[in-house]
């Protein structure tokens, strides 16, 4: 799967965020360009109403012509070419999520398709396929017919440059609490997705699942992936905590409640391989610019960990063969959930008094047996103690094909834990 980071680059100055990105070794980036809707009192991005009583007629005029969507290619144009020079790909493009007032709609949804057909020709110029286009924010019962008229619209466009466009799940708030939204019910996301390339004659329309507002909303994470299937082209990962919507880093977040067991058993049913997006965009507004380069380090090695948990059992199908290392509790959850299909030839030990002795039904041995592996066999190491074994394993001659095998999102669990200490002594 492709691995990118939701981007906080300043347009006007994208250097130094490009730099970063560079630096974190990051191969692609996720724009979501910006956009100003003319002021009447009643939108801002994201919201309801400016309440800034200092907004004047000056600004508002300046706004309108900085950022109406006619600016948008123009403005990220040296975004794009900077972007190109570091052989940073963008993965995708998305529109700006607006509210919107009553009597506004008809300029709401002439202003959104702007912006999305602008946000197409980026994606063109950018050399990415896919351009994030929010569902319309109509929650009444003209939110299908909406926006089945928007979306279609755009599906020409899209054909003409290669470009495919994602829905996303989208929350609201009522009463001082968020609630599901468009499209953040699984069985509708399917049927429109489904229902639009219909109607446009081919497969134009994907999903973008955003984890953050499935956490928001309460949904059951794994279930939504599960119906969802191959529709779901790109992941935003992201944490959110209960208050709010906002874009924390993974884990950092206490009381987030995020289903990460559901989100990665989920992933690896359907056996995504589209774009993984990691964005922590406001984790990152919470730090000081100096800490910003060690921040996307940290994000980029947590995007990697998603990634590799999500293609584990990918990375077994790279071999004919396997042996793992390790007569304890991980192999034990390994020959669970995985013994029957990708049997080991043995395992091995440190422990010699486990050598020659026979564990979950595979052979322990002494490490030194593999020495003697054919090319095509792959070692996995079953043993939180990765690093460790991997040294010991190189400073042993054995390069090849090592690979780390771990527990924590399993399909199903062995609760009943060996006493370690016991069975070496």
């Amino acid at each position: 799967m492709n691995i990118s980071c939701q981007s906080i680059i300043n347009p006007e100055r994208p250097v130094q965020g490009i730099i970063d990105i560079r630096r974190a070794e990051f191969e692609g980036v996720f724009l979501r360009v910006s956009a100003h809707f003319p002021k009447s009192g009643s939108m801002q991005e994201g919201g309801s109403g400016c309440s800034d009583a200092s907004c004047n007629k000056s600004r508002e005029e300046w706004l309108r012509k900085k950022y109406s969507p006619e600016t948008i290619v123009e403005r990220y144009e040296e975004t794009i070419e900077k972007c190109k020079e570091s052989n940073i790909r963008i993965s995708a493009v998305s529109t700006p999520g607006l509210a919107y007032k009553v009597d506004e709609e008809k300029k709401y949804v002439a202003f959104m398709r702007k912006c999305a057909v602008e946000g197409i020709r980026l994606c063109s110029q950018a050399g990415c396929n896919y351009m994030v286009v929010p569902p319309l924010r109509m929650e009444n019962e003209r939110a299908w017919e909406s926006n089945r008229e928007f979306y279609l619209t755009l599906a020409e466009t899209a054909r003409e440059y290669g470009v495919r466009i994602l829905l996303k799940n989208q929350e609201k708030e009522t009463g001082g609490r968020f609630v599901r939204g468009i499209c953040a019910e699984s069985f509708q996301a399917a049927e429109w997705i489904d229902r639009l390339n219909a109607e446009a004659g081919e497969e134009v329309f994907g999903f973008c699942l955003d984890i953050g507002i499935c956490s928001l909303c309460g949904n059951d994470i794994h279930e939504f992936i599960s119906e969802l299937g191959q529709r779901i082209r790109m992941v935003v990962l992201k944490d959110c905590s209960w208050q709010r919507e906002t874009a924390l880093l993974p884990f950092t977040c206490v009381d987030s409640g995020t289903d990460w067991l559901g989100v990665i058993r989920g992933l690896r049913d359907v056996e995504f391989d589209g774009e993984l997006v990691i964005d922590f965009s406001g984790t990152m507004r919470a730090f000081s610019p100096l800490l910003r380069p060690a921040l996307y380090k940290l994000a980029k090695e947590t995007v990697k960990y998603f990634s590799w948990q999500i293609g584990l059992e990918q990375g077994m199908k790279k071999y004919k063969k396997l042996v793992l290392f390790g007569a304890g509790n991980m192999c034990r959850n390994y020959m669970k959930n995985y013994g029957e299909k990708y049997p080991p030839l043995f395992t091995c030990d440190n422990n010699s008094k486990l050598w020659g002795t026979e564990f979950c039904g595979l052979e322990v041995k002494s490490p030194e047996a593999l020495k003697n592996l054919p090319e095509d066999c792959g070692i996995f190491i079953c043993n939180i103690y990765y690093r460790e074994i991997e040294e010991q394993l190189r400073a042993m001659g054995v390069e090849r094909n090592i690979e780390y095998f771990n527990d924590e999102y399993m399909q199903s669990f062995d609760f009943n834990r060996l006493d370690i200490m016991a069975r070496e002594q």
